[in-house]
């Protein structure tokens, strides 16, 4: 199974800067992304605390559908709980067409609690009525007559999608992070992971644990799960040598920090100790360094997980524009090659020139050969003609 890489856009916009200029950025960074031959592009939804301000992932990835070839657009995540589960199906399934099949529909329950205060939803629910929304979706994509559903907090009546799928079906990943219900909700339902925090700072090894919940929920409910269908999350800025990546990360990472620290759990760090912060982030959320510190964490991914469909790495906009999009140029030429099979196809050529290197001798003595035949050839053409 060759490794697939992509990009999430969360997004992290400095909310001092103007925002169309930041939607302009995030274009340009896909465009980037498209050319350089990313695989897959996830784009999330959030609706408060100024910095993720990319309310309808869909509508970006409309916008950019045009300007790209190739690259696989995913949304990073819908929070299902915010929606009406048909309208939103009908949406997306719209939008399947809209860029030609190159689409993975990401799921989840909603990450940032002032969202879900601000439409008057409880947390403790947010998890249930994922599982409530999902159910009812993928019985809608089913195709197999009317869909009825009455929970608390939605209906569906006689519902049929009047559209279906680009491809025929969606790809679904559901979110995982810090609890066991992303897992076992994509292991009932088959679908495929969108894992975020892979290197956490927690004792185990969560990435496997996530495996083993899946497929533990899947042979339940009588489904599979795939591990190609499986994207985890990294942070990564890399730049030619580590001194340069830290000196590029000074644009924002102290910013991206102290907003982190609002809205979730982190380890006790000091954001004024700069050096300080990398070298913890380096242990486990983060990669802030070279090229050869990106392959060694991707392995070590790798390893501990058992095998991923997708490596997805975190745009955390911790740099200005360019030294991003430089970096993503660097992850590209020097990193991913060592994990689609590149490297070992062009390095196994250059080991076998190596035989018929020793075979030059052979090679001189066979041009010997040519112009000593070719001079007895026109010796004897002379012989014959005196």
């Amino acid at each position: 199974m060759s490794l697939r890489f992509g990009v999430q856009l969360f997004p992290y916009h400095k909310p001092w800067v103007d925002p169309s200029t930041q939607f302009a950025d995030d274009l340009l960074l896909i465009e980037h992304l498209d050319r350089l031959g990313y695989d897959e592009v996830f784009i999330g939804e959030h609706h408060s605390t100024g910095w993720q301000n990319i309310g309808s992932p869909e509508l970006l990835i409309a916008a950019a559908a045009g300007r790209t070839n190739q690259i696989t657009f995913g949304t990073g995540v819908n929070s299902l709980p915010y929606h009406h589960p048909f309208i939103l199906a009908d949406r997306i399934v719209q939008l399947t067409h809209l860029v030609k099949g190159r689409f993975i529909w990401g799921v989840g329950a909603g990450s940032l609690a002032q969202d879900a205060h601000i439409i008057g939803i409880d947390p403790l629910e947010q998890r249930r009525m994922t599982d409530e929304a999902l159910e009812a979706i993928m019985a809608l994509l089913e195709y197999d007559g009317p869909v009825t559903r009455k929970t608390d907090w939605f209906e569906i009546n006689d519902a049929q999608l009047h559209l279906r799928p680009y491809n025929g079906t969606i790809d679904i990943r559901v979110a995982a992070q810090m609890s066991p219900s992303g897992p076992r909700l994509a292991g009932k339902y088959g679908v495929g992971i969108f894992q975020f925090g892979v290197m956490g700072a927690t004792e185990g090894n969560p990435i496997a644990e996530t495996w083993a919940i899946a497929e533990e929920s899947a042979v339940r409910y009588g489904k599979t799960v795939d591990r190609n269908r499986w994207s985890a999350l990294h942070m990564m800025h890399i730049a030619e040598t580590e001194k340069e990546a830290r000196a590029q990360v000074r644009w924002g990472l102290q910013d991206w920090v102290r907003y982190m620290a609002n809205i979730l759990p982190l380890a006790a760090t000091d954001p004024d100790d700069f050096d300080g912060l990398i070298d913890e982030m380096n242990k486990t959320i983060f990669v802030i360094g070279t090229p050869e510190m990106a392959r060694e964490r991707i392995e070590t991914i790798q390893e501990k997980s058992g095998g991923l469909g997708s490596i997805i790495i975190g745009n955390t906009e911790i740099a200005n524009p360019q030294h991003t999009r430089d970096s993503f140029e660097l992850l590209a030429r020097e990193v991913f090659p060592h994990f689609t099979g590149q490297v070992k196809a062009r390095t196994d050529a250059v080991a076998s020139m190596k035989q018929f290197g020793k075979s030059g001798e052979r090679l001189l003595a066979a041009h010997d050969k040519a112009r000593a035949e070719y001079a007895a050839e026109k010796a004897a053409d002379a012989a014959a003609k005196s």
